[in-house]
């Protein structure tokens, strides 16, 4: 079976960027499973796996506006740091969760200065070609249930 819309996919693969250094990977046991066509990945990586089957290795060079975007000076802001909770570790480096209105983004604190926080709210990996090296595991049809619920019911689910 080939991978298509609608269809459920497991996937080995390491993400490398361009200095070559791994960035993530699937455990050997452990594929990343996602539906194709719902977006679950990154644009440039579900093209090239459109079509592809089971058993099938391929890489795959994908660029920051197939990723995850080019780096936006705009979402650099400086914060009061009392906008954070009290007991929040802020220092530079911290990775947190922030709710807005495209959903879920990862802020990372860049500079505290006395009461003031400099926060990037770029994807860590904005800006970033990405390479993959990726091995189609299993491919299958998605269930109905599977695309409303928009995942997979079996093994782990991995979120970037």
């Amino acid at each position: 079976m080939q991978i298509a819309n609608e269809t459920a996919v497991w996937l080995k693969y390491t993400l490398r960027n361009d200095a070559g250094e791994v960035l993530d990977e699937s455990e050997d046991n452990d594929p990343l499973i996602y539906i194709h066509g719902q977006g679950d990945i990154v644009p440039g990586l579900e093209k090239a796996l459109a079509g592809k089957a089971a058993g099938e290795k391929l890489s795959v060079k994908v660029t920051p506006e197939e990723g995850y975007g080019v780096r936006s000076e705009s979402k650099v802001k400086r914060v009061p740091r009392n906008a954070f909770e009290d007991d929040a570790e802020i220092e530079p480096g911290t990775q947190f969760q922030a709710e807005g209105p495209d959903g879920v983004s990862i802020v990372t604190v860049m500079n505290v200065s006395g009461d003031e926080v400099t926060i990037d709210a770029n994807h860590p990996l904005a800006g970033e070609n990405l390479h993959f090296e990726v091995e189609v595991v299993k491919v299958r049809a998605a269930t109905a249930e599977e695309l409303e619920h928009g995942h997979v019911h079996e093994g782990h689910h991995h979120h970037h």
